[in-house]
């Protein structure tokens, strides 16, 4: 769940409002909201085979496990569409993130209307991410991406990132 961090400013409320107001808008299919988040996960196995469920008796699983490495999740999501998608990768980089852009401008929303003032938007809260990879492009699809989202890649402080 979003937090306000301990040393709220003007620019953190500023951009928690431009958040707020895009969320606000009406449904249209041609100017989609979709949020986008990433989610460390670990992966383990089992030590043991689970002993199967059986009439009057659950599936029972040990609680001793092994460790089998880590993943990042990344959910994109346009809540008033009911659209999701979720791809698991093995890390979280620069690189991961645009990537997961890439697809959202040419796979899921190719005809979207985007536009500086009131066209798609990523919501995200990874701020430093955000900024990394599409202030500063590096190359020529995180180059696209920017050009394509300008102002509405909108990343909001929450939840312990950014500053």
């Amino acid at each position: 769940m979003p937090t306000i961090p301990p040393k709220a400013n003007g620019q953190f409320v500023a951009r928690m409002e431009d958040v707020l107001d895009v969320y606000a808008r009406p449904y249209d299919p041609a100017r989609p909201v979709i949020c986008l988040d990433e989610k460390p996960y670990q992966l383990l196995g089992e030590v043991r085979e689970p002993l199967p469920a059986r009439p009057g008796s659950d599936l029972r699983e040990d609680c001793e496990y092994v460790r089998a490495g880590t993943c990042s999740i990344f959910m994109c999501t346009e809540p008033l569409a009911g659209w999701r998608h979720a791809d698991a990768r093995a890390r979280r980089t620069r690189l991961d993130w645009a990537e997961e852009i890439d697809r959202l401008l040419n796979v899921d929303y190719p005809d979207a209307e985007v536009s500086d003032i009131d066209g798609a938007s990523v919501i995200g809260d990874d701020v430093a991410t955000f900024h990394s990879t599409y202030a500063q492009p590096t190359d020529a699809g995180t180059e696209h991406a920017a050009e394509r989202f300008g102002s509405t890649l909108r990343a909001v402080m929450g939840t312990g990132t950014g500053a």
